[in-house]
């Protein structure tokens, strides 16, 4: 099982989205996925129309690994729309704090995904947009990250913060790489989103800038409104059209790993 965080230190960039929709495409590839929400707000689990917090969920796999009572984490996956999740809930923000003392914090999650293993293709992760204990556990987990950001210069400074922390989470997870960067909510008609897309090319190169864009598409928030993808919501969309062409991009780029 290939382990991808999908993260950025910046809200708002697409990172839900594309995790939801990412995952689907490669389902419609005939690839297994999980899908694990790490951020509080349950963003992910709300996208799959899950609006209490089942137990056990992402915190109580945590707090019980943290433990040392680790119980099966089967037990917190749920299906919907075909995807496999394991939700989160408003609890985990409080995870940060329980976490600190725990002796090697930063690898729980790598611990309960490693049972899992077997089951999956692919685990992708979406993660708090900032760089605490939470997204650091996803790091150490994940074998590369797929970083969306928006065509604006606040989402490129979040990438390129994002990207010095890595550095430091390289001494936890060598083998971790940036797979990517993805740009979202993309519209070539404006200025600054082409300026956005250069600045990231010169800085990154080609190699670590996906050629596969997401436009602009009321479709995707409609879709996770309706609590499913964009496949099952439209598979003839915009947004369908653009996860699909990412999937098979995605596809390339981590069989050259």
């Amino acid at each position: 099982m290939k382990i991808i965080s999908i993260a950025i230190q910046k809200g708002g960039a697409g990172k839900t989205t594309t995790t939801l929709n990412l995952a689907a495409a490669l389902r419609e590839a005939g690839k297994t996925c999980l899908l694990v929400d790490l951020d509080p707000q349950a963003g992910l689990s709300q996208s799959l129309g899950i609006h209490d917090e089942p137990f056990p969920n992402t915190y109580h796999l945590l707090k019980r690994e943290a433990a040392g009572i680790p119980g099966p984490p089967e037990d917190a996956i749920i299906e919907k729309s075909g995807l496999d999740l394991i939700p989160a809930s408003l609890e985990l923000a409080s995870a940060e704090l329980e976490l600190v003392s725990v002796y090697g914090r930063e690898h729980i999650l790598a611990q309960v995904l490693q049972r899992l293993e077997r089951r999956y293709d692919f685990a992708l992760l979406d993660c708090p947009p900032s760089i605490g204990m939470l997204t650091v556990n996803a790091l150490v987990a994940s074998d590369a990250i797929l970083m969306p950001l928006t065509p604006e210069f606040l989402s490129l400074r979040g990438a390129k913060s994002f990207l010095r922390h890595l550095e430091l989470v390289r001494r936890l997870n060598a083998r971790i790489d940036l797979l990517g960067l993805v740009l979202t909510r993309y519209d070539a008609r404006k200025t600054m989103t082409r300026e956005v897309e250069a600045q990231l090319l010169q800085d990154y190169g080609r190699d670590k800038v996906f050629t596969t864009c997401i436009r602009t598409s009321i479709a995707l928030a409609k879709a996770q409104r309706a609590g499913t993808d964009i496949f099952s919501f439209d598979k003839n969309a915009n947004g369908a059209k653009d996860y699909r062409a990412l999937a098979a991009e995605f596809l390339s780029k981590i069989g050259s790993k």
